[in-house]
């Protein structure tokens, strides 16, 4: 059961909440729900516009410097991956104090944007930290995507991050295992995409009600 009972004058709005490890391919998992007609509310996107508040600017600068911001005044998220996920003492103290601040205002904003759906449709939650965070709740349904490790680690090197950087960022989500024991439903991901693609197909054709899929 979501957080979001419908308006008794509206048809539902179906949640489904996409988990899994780093790099395991969940935004192409997300893109392929979007291709099917699914509304995808990107929870890194919105932390993107939280980051860019001024009283989220003030807060971390106050704490980390002006190097944190660049030259427009906005908050420059390689310096800030660098203090929250490097590997200095005070890392894991200060990725506590970043969540702190940004998770409850990510929160309140996927909330308003659930709440403001008033038709008969799909909505794919798309959030690295759901479990961590708790917004599982929000979702009628959650998908994990499965992918071994060093496919994971190998699609993470392509994003140009090193086996340290790879295990520091799993290392401060949920353990795959407890993601993993949450999932309605697990997408296999280590072949090709038309492979993904497939099962997501056949979870829309097989465990959604028609009227949400049109």
């Amino acid at each position: 059961m979501n957080l979001f009972q419908p308006n008794p004058d509206h048809h539902h709005v179906h949640i489904i909440g996409i988990i899994g490890g780093i790099a395991s391919g969940k935004s192409l998992a997300t893109e392929y729900f979007r291709q099917l007609g699914a509304t995808v509310l990107d929870a890194d996107g919105i932390a993107h516009e939280v980051l860019s508040e001024p009283d989220v600017v003030a807060a971390l600068r106050e704490r980390w410097g002006n190097g944190i911001v660049d030259d427009a005044g906005q908050i420059e998220r390689t310096a800030l991956a660098e203090i929250v996920f490097g590997s200095a003492n005070s890392s894991q103290e200060e990725l506590k104090y970043l969540e702190q601040l940004v998770h409850p205002r990510i929160g309140d904003r996927l909330r308003q944007e659930l709440a403001g759906f008033d038709g008969s449709r799909v909505v794919v939650l798309d959030a690295a930290v759901m479990v961590k965070t708790g917004w599982d709740k929000f979702c009628d349904q959650i998908l994990f995507v499965e992918a071994d490790r060093e496919l994971r680690l190998h699609r993470a090197r392509q994003r140009g991050w090193d086996e340290k950087e790879f295990s520091r960022r799993e290392s401060a989500q949920e353990s795959l295992e407890k993601k993993r024991s949450l999932a309605d439903f697990v997408l296999e991901n280590n072949e090709t995409p038309p492979h993904l693609q497939r099962q997501i197909r056949d979870f829309w054709d097989s465990h959604l009600d028609l009227d949400m899929r049109n």
